[in-house]
């Protein structure tokens, strides 16, 4: 059967983290801080326009492009959060999770050769959906002592004549990293010199502590050249509900429209109708869920400090990214000895990209008490390696 899968798809390595889940799952007692996934229900409001929407028989597809409302509601969104003005009829669409804008927006800009720079360590979907839409990949590791943040230097060290996208991923998953209007300001000054488009994932855009996202889109001579990736996952606990949002210059809009509509007709219509709501009436949702995350963040971070490890304080998104580099264990093998000895589970840095070597991450995407536990036995762990 080898015969029928093409190179590209067999030469793309499965998920760094999937493995640790398969493992998990066959044990007993184990605590995971490995998912990227809100603990909190969806709101009740939001569930409750779900289901009204099936009360009443909205069961039919939508538009391609997705409901007229929801897209009213996104450029709404768009409006009162960064002050930016998108046409909801050609410049936004509605996507079944962040992940398909993603892809879409690959295959819609790609030609094969075509060098993607991605800034690692970096959520594990950017670098083979960039693959199968024919690009070259080209990576830039990311340092620890820049607070994980994306400088000019190394953007311009990465540049070739044969750059077409950047991909920019702040807040970060996995390292809690954000980018600063003036830093942001550096990294479109060089995008525009060199005609290169910005795929922003701003997935976290709503999970920032401290300090409030600023978008590369709002920055002059940015909107032209920026695709959006957002949606309902992460900020309103929708992420069973698989929706997200794309939005940016027409032109490119209306070809990734296009794919999405021979591959996937339209979002799911239960969750464009809850979705609504969400936009509507869901900011002191995102106010509470933020706070309880804040909590459990400042909580991880002093703990792991405690207990030795090198923390750098993230900022954004719900993950801590610590160093295990004087522990004296890789990524992997101090994740497998934790799972096996003291059963719980955090994923390797380097299922995030090469540069994640020396580092774990954990997700507080859990309850306090449930971190508490864990940490009891992750202390109990590196005591044994000192």
């Amino acid at each position: 059967m080898r015969k029928f899968i093409t190179e590209k798809v067999s030469s793309i390595k499965p998920s760094g983290i999937r493995r640790f889940f398969d493992i998990a799952s066959e044990m007993e007692g184990v605590i995971s801080l490995g998912v990227g996934e809100p603990d909190f229900d969806t709101p009740w409001h939001i569930r409750e326009e779900g289901i009204y929407s099936l009360e009443r028989g909205n069961t039919f597809y939508t538009s391609n492009a997705g409901l007229k409302d929801l897209r009213i509601e996104v450029t709404n969104y768009i409006k009162r959060r960064f002050n930016l003005d998108y046409d909801p009829l050609n410049e936004v669409f509605i996507t079944v999770g962040g992940s398909e804008a993603i892809d879409a927006c690959f295959r819609a800009c790609v030609e094969n050769g075509d060098e993607v720079i991605i800034p690692e360590p970096c959520y594990v979907s950017y670098a083979p959906c960039a693959t199968l839409a024919g690009a070259k990949v080209v990576t830039i590791d990311l340092k620890e002592e820049n607070e994980f943040k994306l400088t000019k230097e190394e953007l311009l060290n990465a540049i070739t004549p044969k750059t077409k996208i950047l991909v920019l991923a702040f807040p970060n998953n996995p390292t809690g990293s954000i980018m600063g209007k003036e830093e942001l300001e550096e990294i479109a000054k060089i995008a525009i010199e060199k005609d290169i488009l910005v795929l922003s994932d701003e997935i976290y855009a709503e999970l920032t502590y401290g300090v409030k996202h600023y978008s590369i889109a709002q920055i002059d001579g940015m909107r032209n050249r920026t695709i959006v990736v957002n949606g309902f996952s992460k900020a309103y606990a929708m992420t069973g509900w698989r929706l997200g949002f794309a939005y940016g210059p027409s032109e490119i809009i209306k070809q990734m429209l296009k794919i999405h509509q021979f591959a996937i007709m339209c979002a799911p219509t239960t969750s464009q109708f809850a979705a609504v709501e969400a936009l509507r009436n869901g900011d002191n949702d995102i106010a509470e869920m933020r706070m309880e995350y804040n909590q459990r963040r400042r909580y991880l971070v002093n703990k792991l400090r405690e207990m030795g490890f090198d923390c750098f304080e993230p900022k954004g998104a719900f993950y801590v990214f610590p160093s295990i580099k004087k522990f004296g264990l890789k990524s992997e093998e101090f994740c497998e000895k934790l799972l096996m000895e003291e059963k719980v589970m955090v994923v390797p840095g380097t299922a995030f990209g090469k540069s994640g070597e020396g580092f774990i991450r954990i997700s507080y995407a859990y309850s306090l008490d449930q971190l508490k536990r864990a940490m009891e036995r992750i202390e109990r762990f590196v005591k044994k390696l000192k």
